[in-house]
């Protein structure tokens, strides 16, 4: 099969899809193209070891596997269109490379506030030249941080600058709970209590409507007319996905790459989507096509795509992973297997108890959707020991 392979994504999951397609049988030319100047690297520590200091910048990127040793890396370089009839990508540098087959995993990007004020002095956490930025401005003596958004990112961020001694951190969000969505309201909840004795400050039901100063942010007004000193203000309000460049191929771009069940963007048996921008229906759980930004779905999503493009097993089932996401925060960490949001309409403690070690049960239609273990590491053990009746559910939920 000596053709030429695209890979438009040059992190976890376009590393992972090159690796996967090799494994395959994928012997012809692979260039992959990513717009940051880094070889691929870890994500998730960037707003916590590394952003804490703990973990050398360096120490995060991956290495890639030898099967990768003639592919070609197109680094700083942006994918700007493509042609999917003619099988053709273009580059913003002005060449435009052909391909047999195309991996799309150009992932995410932060979505920005559009609120009046000044830009100076407000972050965003996605990249590596993000996480320096935003460590140099936290280190600065008596630092007033205002984090928007109480999601993963916004609380990782928010337990860091307290272990970094900062002097006030408070995150706001229009949701009454932090992290309400992955983790429904009663471990949202013990998790509100969790950060506010560790120094964290909150401002909850209300957004952010303006940033004052001139220049430079000095404060953050609020919707209910609260005014947040600030100098440093990290906007974690969600991600957009990067799919701008395949407008005009007939795909269905609303929220990422709209897949099929083997990963297949618009019905093509060339082109594939991986990791945070891939839009796929579940076979564990139900049709309804969803993205997952988890840390396991660059592998998960790889390895189904290389099957696909490969032609291997063409009567195998369609994708179903189990998702699963860990995040830590202060001295505890939150563990999670399955789709917990699924089931947020009926939480049942399975093990522990609130502010200890606890281990929470979703579920729908009276069947598990998801554990998630809030605590030390017995609750992250005792959550792994559900994740066995998690797997052994045959049939679709809902």
């Amino acid at each position: 099969m000596a053709a030429p392979l695209v890979v438009a994504g040059a992190s976890l999951a376009g590393l992972r899809a090159a690796e996967q397609l090799r494994a395959a049988g994928w012997d012809g030319p692979v260039t992959l193209v990513g717009d940051e100047p880094h070889m691929p690297y870890n994500r998730p520590p960037l707003s916590k070891e590394a952003l804490a200091g703990r973990a050398p910048f360096e120490s995060l990127a991956f290495r890639p596997r030898p099967s990768l040793a003639d592919a070609t890396w197109r680094l700083a370089t942006r994918v700007t269109a493509a042609d999917l009839d003619r099988r053709t990508v273009s580059l913003d540098d002005g060449e435009t490379l052909p391909y047999a087959a195309l991996v799309v995993a150009t992932g995410m990007r932060p979505r920005r506030l559009r609120c009046p004020g000044p830009l100076t002095g407000r972050y965003t956490l996605r990249t590596l030249a993000d996480a320096r930025g935003l460590r140099t401005a936290l280190t600065r003596p008596g630092a007033r941080v205002v984090v928007t958004g109480a999601g993963f990112i916004g609380c990782e961020v928010a337990a860091t600058a307290v272990a970094l001694g900062v002097a006030e951190v408070t995150v706001v969000d229009p949701l009454p709970l932090p992290m309400a969505g992955p983790l429904g309201d009663l471990l949202a909840a013990d998790l509100l209590a969790r950060h506010r004795e560790r120094g964290v400050r909150f401002a909850l039901g209300t957004g952010v409507t303006a940033f004052t100063g001139d220049r430079r942010v000095t404060g953050v007004l609020l919707g209910d007319g609260t005014v947040l000193a600030a100098d440093v203000v990290v906007e974690s309000v969600g991600s957009v996905a990067n799919t701008e460049w395949l407008d005009g191929n007939g795909l269905d771009l609303t929220d990422g790459v709209l897949t099929d069940g083997h990963l297949r963007a618009g019905g093509r048996p060339d082109v594939v989507a991986v990791g945070d921008v891939a839009r796929f229906p579940n076979a564990r759980y139900d049709g309804v096509p969803r993205r997952v930004e988890h840390w396991c779905i660059p592998a998960d999503t790889a390895k189904h795509a290389a099957g696909t493009l490969t032609g291997r097993a063409p009567d195998r089932a369609p994708f179903a992973p189990l998702p699963s996401f860990w995040s830590d925060q202060h001295d505890f960490r939150i563990q999670s297997f399955g789709a917990p949001a699924l089931g947020r309409d009926d939480v049942r403690v399975l093990d522990g108890n609130l502010g200890g070690d606890v281990v929470a049960g979703y579920h729908r239609d009276g069947r598990l959707t998801g554990v998630v273990g809030l605590g030390g590491r017995a609750a992250t053990a005792a959550a792994a020991r559900h994740r066995a009746a998690l797997l052994e559910q045959p049939a679709p939920i809902g």
